[in-house]
């Protein structure tokens, strides 16, 4: 992709504009525009605030992530006039986010920790911060982001942590720590354990005690991981083995919670944002019932058929919730509501969601530019946001585009992007990092694009939305786009009254077609002409011949000779008397030049030759010449062979040497 961005010349003199970043190439544009756009925007702020000697300043922004959420970071920081940081291992060097960053830096250049290991690599991420003049540390979403000893690590190393601070993070991780926070703040709580559940034992006695079905859920993390229900002992003793150990993969603690499961509920969060001075704000709701094995997989702002005393009633506990904490920068609270319209508080997020630009659509607030200006120290009504200032208007719906086979279970998908074109227009946000040519690896979370929609009604986002993924075409790799489209014209969808238990409920909603491009068939079916020739049945019955060929006689070499014994014995002028005086046909036999050249190119190496050289030598010892050097010898020996056409020559010279 083409940047906009202007670029330091080799030329220039200044220390600071000749950083490179660990993949070696000069950072873009950078410094330069970005100190003008951070002198001019310190200027325009023009905040009038008692706290302003509290204020840090932030040029220099990372972000410890990587993709589309890295991407939406630095879009926020340059329009504020920060520079902005990428990381990436060696196995994402070719993703978005690297070329977006004004600079980029390679992590685990010595090899020693996977992909997505490099990610969580808390001592050197911080290093390359400290030696690359990096002020704060955005963590994104996964990876980091609720992890108290990054944040803590970040404190410690005197960056930014553009988040809660590390003991907020560390209490909020915890769901019991997080449950007994909402007691003492008197936000209702589905009932559950009373701490870290670590036997099964353990488990069967607190099922016993509030009964079936049951919620065995990660103490530590989110994000679906470590989750199972359970209806009965059985699946209880199974099941809380399982989530325990997919916990501990997932956040290397394998410790659980128990809940009592509330039946076809609604699973509704709460955006608030708070300051360093005390001050919280809700940004209202958000509807992420829309889910596969807890995976969220469509979300709704304002969330429909809530009533404006539900709205008021969820949106205080998160904001009770978040004061009682001494809540600041941006958080999510998550709610359960039930059928008769009582919600409990689950758990809280201490980051920014996937799912932030719904609410950033209808409020009208950048929420990424926000959790900036608060990390620098700035209060809440310093920026002009106030309780009785926020409002939304209209409906937003995102839907996580992702590189999975609804055919097969939802199975990630790998390969290159051969065409990549999203649906646009009125209406339709896109946050992304796929591009024509992106090969989608399989060490990533399954994420291509987040495509949000924004109407006036809950239905007009259904039609914005749905138009948008018909207009889309990716091919390549498998996606989840078909069935995404079957899920925002079912009528529940439709009309505001789905549940989590709403994709399981509605199986026909998998019978997805294989996405298919006629496109792609035709230039596909050129292809296998061109290479393998005509795939055409022969018009004939004849049954082909199976003539064994017969092998040729090869002459002892003492008993071989030919014009080049001539040329070397008498040279040229001997050469050229012994062909004038030649009173047959002298013919130059051209097969070996057609094992360069011709469609054999790629498969024939002097191995192959060296094989039939003893045939070839006897049987054309008195011919003129064999041909066996073309103009692509070079090319297709270096290139396809990765062979010495030098070493060739030599070795076909030796073989055939009359």
């Amino acid at each position: 992709m083409t940047s906009l961005w202007l670029r330091r010349t080799s030329t220039s003199s200044s220390a600071s504009a000749s950083r490179i970043g660990r993949n070696g190439r000069r950072a873009p544009a950078g410094a330069l525009l970005a100190r003008g756009m951070a002198a001019a925007a310190t200027r325009d702020r023009g905040f009038s605030s008692s706290t302003t000697q509290n204020i840090r300043p932030v040029k220099k922004v990372m972000a410890a992530n990587r993709g589309e959420i890295a991407i939406r970071i630095f879009r926020a920081a340059r329009e504020l006039g920060m520079e902005t940081v990428a990381i990436f291992p060696k196995e994402d060097r070719r993703n978005l986010h690297v070329r977006k960053a004004m600079e980029s830096y390679q992590l685990n250049t010595k090899g020693e920790l996977g992909p997505v290991d490099a990610y969580l690599n808390i001592n050197e991420i911080i290093e390359i911060a400290l030696a690359h003049g990096v002020d704060a540390i955005h963590p994104g979403y996964g990876f980091l982001s609720e992890r108290g000893d990054f944040a803590a690590a970040c404190e410690q190393a005197g960056l930014i942590f553009i988040g809660p601070n590390s003991n907020v993070v560390d209490q909020m991780g915890s769901k019991t720590a997080a449950r007994d926070l909402a007691f003492k703040a008197n936000v209702p709580v589905v009932p559950g354990s009373d701490g870290v559940v670590r036997s099964v034992e353990e488990a069967i006695a607190f099922a016993e005690e509030v009964g079936y079905p049951i919620m065995a859920k990660a103490a530590f993390g989110g994000g679906g991981r470590g989750m199972r229900l359970c209806n009965n002992k059985d699946e209880l003793a199974e099941g809380f083995v399982a989530a325990s150990s997919e916990a501990r993969a997932a956040f290397g603690d394998g410790s659980m919670f128990l809940e009592k499961f509330v039946v076809n509920p609604r699973h509704i969060e709460v955006q608030i944002m708070g300051d360093k001075y005390g001050n919280v704000v809700h940004l209202f709701e958000r509807d992420c019932s829309v889910q596969r094995r807890h995976q969220k997989i469509v979300e709704i702002a304002p969330a429909p058929l809530i009533t404006p005393q539900m709205r008021e009633n969820i949106c205080r506990d998160a904001v009770a919730l978040a004061r009682a904490s001494s809540y600041e920068n941006a958080g999510t609270c998550e709610f359960l509501v039930d059928e008769e319209g009582n919600h409990y508080f689950i758990e809280m997020n201490a980051r920014l969601q996937v799912e932030h630009t719904v609410t950033e659509e209808i409020t009208g607030v950048d929420l990424v530019q926000t959790q900036l200006r608060v990390a620098e120290g700035y209060s809440l009504p310093d920026i002009g946001l106030s309780q009785d200032t926020i409002g939304f208007s209209g409906c937003a719906i995102q839907c996580r585009m992702t590189t999975e086979d609804p055919n097969l279970n939802f199975a990630p998908d790998t390969g290159r992007l051969e065409l990549y074109q999203l649906g646009e227009g009125m209406g339709i946000r896109i946050d992304q990092s796929g591009y024509q040519g992106l090969i989608i690896s399989p060490y990533y979370d399954s994420l291509l694009a987040k495509v949000t929609a924004k109407g006036r009604s809950h239905q007009d986002a259904c039609v914005k939305l749905y138009r948008a993924l018909d207009e889309s075409r990716v091919r390549g790799v498998k996606t989840n786009i078909e069935f995404v489209k079957k899920v925002l014209t079912h009528k529940e969808f439709k009309d505001g009254v789905v549940n989590t238990s709403f994709i399981e409920k509605n199986p026909q909603l998998f019978d997805v077609l294989s996405q298919s491009s006629q496109a792609m068939s035709m230039l596909k079916f050129l292809g296998e002409q061109i290479v393998n020739g005509p795939l055409t049945p022969i018009g004939t019955a004849a049954v082909p011949a199976r003539t064994q060929p017969p092998l040729p006689e090869v002459q002892p070499e003492e008993k071989l000779s030919g014009l080049r014994d001539v040329f070397v014995r008498g040279g040229a002028k001997a050469f050229a008397e012994a062909v004038r005086k030649n009173d047959g046909v002298l013919l130059t036999d051209t097969t070996w030049r057609d094992a360069h050249q011709s469609l054999l190119a790629t498969r024939v190496r002097t191995r192959d030759i060296m094989t039939v050289a003893p045939a070839t030598g006897s049987i054309m010892r008195n011919a003129f010449s064999i041909e066996n050097w073309g103009g692509a010898t070079f090319d297709v020996a270096l290139r396809f062979l990765r062979e010495c056409p030098w070493d060739r020559l030599e070795e076909m010279r030796e073989a055939v040497p009359h």
